[in-house]
């Protein structure tokens, strides 16, 4: 079990490649692997930063917002545009501005 097995030196220079192949791949596959964590770093650099950007925007004008409320949030439908706001929803009709409902949140 233990005696050496005798190869032939065809069989070695075979083998001799078969392993430079495979160190050749390896090195190959250590290179992309580095390649690929390093575009992951500079394509995402900022991934503590918030997930969702300062939103601005432009309100109508015909619209106007009680005094010390910021609006976080803005949509529109065919004749109603709603306001978010940090603790309600504000539906004010589309033409004349007007506030039509006010929904609290909790």
């Amino acid at each position: 079990m233990s005696d050496p097995i005798e190869l032939d030196p065809k069989d070695m220079a075979g083998l001799t490649l078969l392993r430079r192949l495979v160190t050749g791949l390896l090195v190959v596959m250590i290179c992309g692997f580095l390649v690929l964590i390093g575009l992951l770093v500079t394509r995402f650099p900022d991934m503590n930063a918030p997930s969702t950007p300062a939103i601005s925007f432009d309100l109508p004008e015909t619209i106007t917002l009680p005094e010390g409320v910021s609006p976080t949030a803005f949509t529109r439908g065919d004749d109603w545009v709603a306001i978010v706001t940090d603790d309600a929803i504000m539906i004010y009709d589309a033409e004349t501005g007007a506030l039509r409902q006010t929904v609290m949140l909790k």
